[in-house]
C-alpha cells in the first residue's frame, strides 16, 4: 500500500520554525521526486519546494527562499522541510506529493502528482 504521511504541523509563534517530515511507503523511494504544497484558507494551493530523491536536486518557490529548506534521507524514506522565520501567511495545509521521475523546473500541479499525502497543518499566531 503506497503511503506519504506528513507530520510536524502544529502552532507555531511568528518567527519560530517547524521541521516537517514526509514519510513514504509502498513505491521505490529512489525513482520518485517529493514536493510539498501548501493551501491557506481561501487561496489557491500552491507549490512550495521538491525534491528530487535520486540526485538531491531541488526547487523551492523563490519568495520562501532563505526560510524554508528541502531535504531528504534516504535510508529512512523520508523528506524533511524546515520551515524557519515563520510569518503568519504561512499558515496552511502543507501535503506532500510524489512525481514519478524527476522534476525539473517549477512544480507540476497538484492534480498530476502519482501519490499524495492528507497534510498537516501549519498554524502561525502573530
Amino acid at each position: 500500500e503506497v503511503q506519504l504521511v506528513e507530520s510536524g504541523g502544529g502552532l507555531v509563534q511568528a518567527g519560530g520554525s517547524l521541521r516537517l517530515s514526509c514519510a513514504a511507503s509502498g513505491f521505490t523511494f529512489d525513482d520518485y521526486a517529493i514536493g510539498w504544497f501548501r493551501q491557506a484558507p481561501g487561496k489557491e494551493r500552491e507549490g512550495v519546494s521538491s525534491i528530487n530523491i535520486r540526485d538531491g536536486s531541488t526547487y523551492l518557490k523563490a519568495s520562501l527562499k532563505g526560510r524554508f529548506a528541502i531535504s531528504s534521507d534516504r535510508a529512512k524514506n523520508t523528506v524533511y522541510l524546515q520551515v524557519n522565520d515563520l510569518k503568519p501567511e504561512d499558515t496552511a495545509v502543507y501535503t506532500c506529493v510524489a512525481w514519478y521521475g524527476s522534476i525539473i523546473g517549477s512544480m507540476p500541479a497538484y492534480s498530476q502528482y502519482d501519490y499524495w499525502g492528507q497534510g498537516t497543518q501549519v498554524t502561525v499566531s502573530s
